[in-house]
């Protein structure tokens, strides 16, 4: 090696050791939950002077560096840059950073920039860095059931698919949801869900349900079916036919009189649905993940099967979520059930001629899941606007008239797992203010009457004399 080539080496040599080393590392952190604190260390190395650390939030795949705080080791102070954001960092140790109460917009890539004094200029800054990426969790804060296509009605003669959908919202990373009935995990078949276009060719798209086992038939709700009928086994019918007017003009004011007469509730439609066989049903299962502006994702969960109402009434099933977040799988539940009695309530409590009546469902004798399909029907003739039913919740009679009373109102509720009637009777009362307008009208027409005969009778008088 030639002299000049040595000369070379050592004043590379005495450069280095002039500008010294630098080296920062940062230590990985493990997934965080939204809330929790976190602490951004940045570990380096130097036999120079410190000049600066700089923590930054690294934003749009990197393109972005926000500067969220400094140390300046030449005046030794620290500052915080999202003011506007209200402070959320602290200076630990001059390198470390803690974050409290994390938030979602808070994951991602975060940079360490080191600067120490150059040794040779003691002008120059010779910079280094590294980077961590933060892991925020965010469990889910909302999971519910309900059930698709409600309400809907109940079909004695054919068989309908199903369809729980089970909503958790606010989970990141996305959790995993399934189903169970009864407390137990139900086997399902994966598929994929089918556009709507595709969904309009009924139920092709499902394959067969196998015959159910003879073990699973409920042999209390056979017994409950058969209690409908009466000692000689013919169907108990609610006589409804010609419905008794009642008379109210030789009821007395004072005396009490209810409105409606409560009618005992007729169960229809309890007894086995005439296309259930002895079967194991099929339940088929589909998923969709839908992210949202903050980071989270809505995860919609599909259980589809062929409905039993023989078997799946009563049935309790529950969506449960799991989330590395949690401790333990959020739940919650449903219990399929056919609507039994709805509770009519009419007012007025006492309803006159010319009043508005409204009959409202105010509830059920049992909890009802889907949500029922109110009908409403007169019993032997139409409605008071002309039509022969009416959908809703509550029925509105505008300004009933004498005929409606003792005319007698059928609310049917269904869900696909059964249907059932509650009668109830409308009695009206007269109305004194209408009776007094009546009668003073017919007064005032009488007073004019005879006004005006006494009027004629002087005005023949009156030619009579002329004339004489």
């Amino acid at each position: 090696m030639s002299i000049f080539s040595l000369c070379l080496l050592l004043c590379a040599v005495l450069l280095d050791l002039a500008a010294g080393y630098l080296t920062v590392t940062i230590e990985p952190l493990p997934p965080v939950v939204v809330g929790e604190t976190v602490t951004l260390k940045c570990n380096f190395k130097t036999d120079g002077r410190l000049r600066e650390i700089v923590w930054y939030r690294v934003t749009d795949g990197g393109t972005i560096k926000q500067k969220i705080f400094t140390y300046d080791a030449m005046f030794n102070t620290n500052y915080s840059h999202m003011e506007d954001y209200r402070k959320r960092e602290d200076l630990v140790y001059q390198t470390t950073v803690r974050l409290p109460e994390v938030r979602i917009s808070d994951n991602g890539p975060y940079e360490c920039h080191v600067g120490i004094y150059d040794r040779a200029t003691r002008e120059k800054v010779v910079l280094a860095s590294g980077n961590v990426f933060l892991t925020v969790m965010s469990p889910p804060n909302n999971i519910s059931v309900v059930a698709e296509n409600t309400p809907a009605p109940f079909s004695r003669y054919q068989a309908q698919n199903f369809t729980l959908i089970c909503t958790a919202k606010g989970g990141k990373p996305a959790p995993s949801v399934y189903f169970k009935r009864d407390g137990e995990l139900i086997e399902v078949i994966s598929y994929t869900q089918p556009s709507a276009g595709d969904q309009g060719g009924g139920s092709a798209w499902f394959r067969g349900a196998r015959p159910l086992i003879s073990r699973d038939l409920d042999e209390t709700k056979l017994q409950r079916s058969l209690s409908l009928l009466d000692p000689e086994s013919r169907s108990a019918h609610l006589y409804t036919e010609r419905p008794q007017r009642v008379r109210t003009q030789g009821l007395r004011a004072s005396e009490p009189s209810p409105a409606t007469e409560v009618i005992p509730e007729t169960v229809v439609s309890r007894e086995f649905p005439r296309w259930v066989h002895s079967t194991d049903p099929l339940y088929y299962f589909s998923h969709t993940h839908i992210p949202q502006s903050d980071g989270s994702v809505v995860v919609q969960a599909r259980l589809t099967w062929t409905l039993n109402p023989q078997l799946d009434n009563d049935a309790l099933f529950s969506c449960e979520v799991k989330h590395p977040a949690l401790s333990m799988p959020m739940q919650t539940e449903v219990t399929l059930a056919a609507p039994k009695g709805p509770k009519l309530y009419m007012t007025p409590s006492r309803a006159k001629v010319g009043d508005t009546v409204r009959i409202t469902v105010q509830g059920f004798q049992n909890e009802v899941f889907p949500e029922p399909l109110f009908t409403w029907t007169r019993v032997g003739s139409r409605l008071l606007d002309g039509s022969t039913e009416r959908d809703g919740k509550e029925l509105i009679l505008e300004r009933v008239p004498a005929e409606l009373n003792g005319s007698m109102y059928r609310c049917t509720a269904q869900n696909p797992l059964g249907s059932t009637d509650t009668h109830t009777r409308l009695i009206v009362f007269e109305n004194p203010s209408m009776m007094k307008n009546t009668q003073s009208q017919n007064s005032g027409a009488s007073h004019m009457n005879a006004a005006g005969g006494l009027t004629w009778m002087a005005l023949v008088l009156t030619v009579t004399v002329e004339l004489t």
